[in-house]
């Protein structure tokens, strides 16, 4: 079985800071779905969501 590896906690962690500066800014629904295309491979879907629904980058590293 081939082990796959998770994205680097740094790495991550500086995408969900980018992604939620990226998604405070967007402005109509296509800039969202360009911003969640961009980080949902690194970030994940979770965390977008709550990015999007007010959460803070802060709150969601401190959650693991």
């Amino acid at each position: 079985m081939v082990e796959r590896a998770g994205p680097d906690p740094a790495e991550q962690a500086e995408a969900l800071h980018n992604a939620e500066r990226e998604l405070r800014d967007a402005q109509t629904a296509e800039d969202v779905r360009r911003v969640w295309k961009k980080y949902y491979l690194i970030v994940g879907h979770r965390k977008l969501g709550r990015l999007l629904l007010g959460r803070t980058a802060e709150q969601l590293l401190a959650r693991e």
